[in-house]
C-alpha cells in the first residue's frame, strides 16, 4: 500500500506521465505500482494516450499492451461521472480564483483522483497546485541511465 504521514491510500491513480514512465521501466515508477494493492486509470488518461497512439508509430502495439495492463484484475478505470464533474468543477474554479491554473485535462485526472479516494502518481509538478490532492511527483531518470 502507499502511505504517506500515517495516510494509507490501497488505490493508486497514475496520470499519462506515469503510465508512460511504468511503460519505459522508471525503477521508482514501478516501486510505486508494486506497493500498490488497487491502480486506478482516468478515462481522461486513456484520451491522452490514445491521442500519444495516434500520433505515434507504434499505434497498434501501444494499444495491445495498454489493453493487457487494463485487463489485470488490480486495475480499474475510473469513469467521468457527476460526482467526478463536481470535483472538477470546483477545483477548476479554485485554481481560476487563486490565479494557478493547469491544463484542463490534468484538473479532470485530479477530480477522478479524488473521486477515487487514491493517491495520484505523477512526473507534473502542476498537480502540486491543486489542494487537498493527494500526490507523490517522482522525478524522470536522467537520459545516462
Amino acid at each position: 500500500m502507499i502511505s504517506s504521514g500515517g495516510d494509507v491510500f490501497d488505490r493508486l491513480v497514475l496520470d499519462t506521465s506515469a503510465y508512460s514512465h511504468f511503460r519505459a521501466g522508471h525503477p521508482e515508477m514501478l516501486d510505486q505500482l508494486a506497493q500498490a494493492t488497487a491502480v486506478v486509470i482516468p478515462i481522461t488518461v486513456l484520451g491522452e494516450l490514445e491521442a500519444a497512439f495516434q500520433l505515434g508509430r507504434r499505434a497498434r502495439e501501444n494499444r495491445l499492451t495498454l489493453t493487457e495492463f487494463l485487463g489485470e484484475p488490480f486495475v480499474t478505470v475510473w469513469p467521468t461521472t457527476l460526482a467526478v464533474a463536481r470535483h472538477y468543477g470546483r477545483l477548476f474554479a479554485e485554481l481560476k480564483r487563486a490565479g494557478t491554473p493547469i491544463p484542463v485535462n490534468d484538473v479532470w485526472i485530479a477530480a477522478a483522483c479524488l473521486d477515487s479516494v487514491g493517491r495520484l502518481v505523477t512526473f507534473d509538478h502542476d498537480f502540486k497546485r491543486i489542494p487537498g490532492l493527494e500526490c507523490t511527483v517522482l522525478v524522470p531518470r536522467s537520459p545516462a541511465h
